[in-house]
């Protein structure tokens, strides 16, 4: 030991005695605080565990919900470090309380984030966002597209990623402004299709919707490379076994990333005549033993197989949507019943879809009257999908059409309109103000310490002509 000195020769036998057992006591001192380092990582890891457990085990959220990993295994895969998701996380605790406590929750397809912002302007409690228009009109492809999964997979987390930076921006509006008291941040149900592949596809998936911030999000049980809407044909069913085990990668990734999101399971099976394989026994009773040119086997569409997919889905699933044909609510009530005969209380979502000619199949008196009534059989999810598309699309041909016709007339009964609106709380007829002009002057303001000549609002015409006396 003591070689290690170069001038050892100076030093008495005492002296090198003394160094080595100062050498001896670092060494032990390093080894003890890194062993007890490391059993502080241990002890960390074990009361993350512990407390996963317990909110899985004590939670009223998680009654009847199925997990088949441990609470181990997910904060093995989360890493040292609980990252926050404050937008998805408060979305999915508010999605639920109100699935619990209100007769139902209705929503409409949101296409953009100034739709979603006029949505809850209006007092709607929640968006919902369609794949079938993020395929449509808001797709990172920028191409037009049907409802086949033909657009990238992170585009609708994308679209959930803008309606709440939409929605943030109305509430520093209204905050700055101490204009009103709007609650800007309701729950955004999205739209995971088919989960454009396999089940780590879905795992991914999930979790991309979670840091975009959504609060509930749905998968189907179609294949995803035939993936189409649930009112085209051509609808190919996965085995039973394989859309629960989406929905175990669902639930996984919610759970690495620490958020309680509603998972919403929807089959396909009512109307679909095919699916892939005849592997699991739950699927044979409907199978007849025809085969397609792709290899694809024939089915038995209708309810039953779609009950039985329903109950196959609901342990694993905090909703459970059976995509219909038509707004049926002797159809909506077998299916509900049959789901609460076995899983009592299980909460149901339903389309009350824009794909339905209401008016062709029912009359005024039952359409007034259907979301109560589906309420009731405890449907408490109920949207129209596309309901951002139809609004787009007619106002703006009806503006067009009347300009074509009659010039400035027909925009300035629009105007007139808007103005019209604004007792009921519309407020984008100042539309440099609705988009954050004055939100962004300030910010202005604040870096030039109040001393801004170039602020926008001041000496604008919407100042002039738009701003009440």
């Amino acid at each position: 030991m003591c070689g290690y000195f170069p001038n050892e020769k100076n030093f008495a036998k005492k002296d090198c005695i003394f160094l080595v057992l100062l050498y001896n006591n670092v060494v032990n001192k390093y080894m003890y605080y890194n062993k007890r380092m490391g059993e502080g990582k241990m002890a960390s890891f074990a009361e993350r565990v512990r407390q996963l457990e317990e909110s899985w085990k004590n939670e009223e959220r998680w009654k009847g919900i199925v997990r088949p990993y441990s609470a181990e295994d997910v904060i093995k895969l989360r890493g040292s470090l609980d990252i926050e998701h404050t937008l998805a996380r408060r979305g999915a605790e508010k999605l639920w309380q109100l699935l619990n406590t209100e007769d139902y929750v209705h929503a409409l397809g949101a296409l953009t984030g100034n739709q979603a912002v006029q949505q809850v302007k209006a007092g709607l409690k929640a968006i919902y966002l369609s794949g079938w228009q993020v395929a449509a009109d808001a797709n990172l492809a920028g191409h037009m597209y049907p409802d086949q999964s033909l657009y990238p997979s992170n585009s609708v987390p994308h679209v959930v990623k803008r309606i709440n930076q939409a929605l943030q921006r109305a509430d520093q509006i209204q905050y700055l402004e101490g204009s009103g008291d709007i609650d800007y941040f309701v729950p955004i149900v999205a739209d995971a299709e088919a989960g454009f592949g396999g089940q780590l596809n879905v795992f991914e998936l999930m979790k991309a919707m979670i840091e975009a911030g959504a609060a509930g999000v749905h998968f189907e049980d179609q294949l995803s490379s035939e993936k189409k809407c649930g009112h085209l044909g051509g609808k190919v069913l996965l085995p039973t076994q394989t859309a629960v085990r989406n929905l175990i990668a669902a639930r996984l990734a919610a759970d690495v990333m620490g958020v309680p999101t509603v998972l919403i399971a929807r089959t396909d099976a009512n109307a679909a005549d095919l699916i892939t394989s005849d592997i699991d026994p739950r699927d044979q009773e409907f199978i007849t033993g025809e085969r397609t040119p792709e290899g694809f086997y024939r089915t038995r569409a209708g309810l039953g197989q779609a009950i039985a997919r329903g109950l196959a889905y609901a342990p694993y699933a905090d909703l459970i949507w059976c995509e219909t044909s038509e707004p049926n609510l002797e159809e909506a009530r077998q299916f509900a019943e049959a789901i609460h005969e076995k899983f009592p209380g299980k909460l149901l979502a339903y389309n009350c879809s824009p794909s339905f000619n209401w008016k062709k199949k029912l009359d005024d008196e039952t359409i007034a009257k259907f979301q109560q009534e589906l309420g009731k059989m405890g449907y408490k999810f109920q949207f129209v999908t596309l309901a951002g598309f139809h609004a787009l699309n007619y106002s703006m041909f009806e503006l067009a059409r009347g300009y074509k016709e009659r010039g400035m007339a027909a925009y300035a009964e629009l105007q007139q309109a808007e103005f019209a609106a604004e007792k009921y709380g519309y407020t984008a007829t100042r539309h440099q103000r609705e988009v954050g002009t004055g939100y962004f002057d300030e910010v202005a303001q604040v870096i030039s310490g109040g001393q801004s000549s170039t602020v926008a609002l001041k000496g604008s015409t919407e100042e002039e002509q738009f701003t009440k006396a």
